[in-house]
């Protein structure tokens, strides 16, 4: 992608903008998941955050609630 910069006005080529996707593996969240008993616990054993969680698990039909049994 080109843009102007705006100090000299030249074009710049950049490239990754933005923030680099997580690609959590469906399978491997569900299997914490059901582990840890907790989204807040396979965040931080993921290192991303409870929505990230909530969004890969979203992105295969299910819920939190429909994992963890109590």
């Amino acid at each position: 992608m080109k843009v102007v910069c705006q100090n000299c006005g030249k074009e710049v080529t950049v490239s990754g903008l933005g923030r680099p996707r997580t690609n959590l593996d469906g399978i491997k969240v569900l299997a914490s998941l059901r582990a840890n008993g907790s989204v807040t616990l396979t965040a931080k054993e993921y290192g991303v955050s409870r929505g990230s969680i909530r969004n890969t698990l979203k992105g295969i039909g299910l819920t939190a609630k429909d994992i963890i049994k109590k």
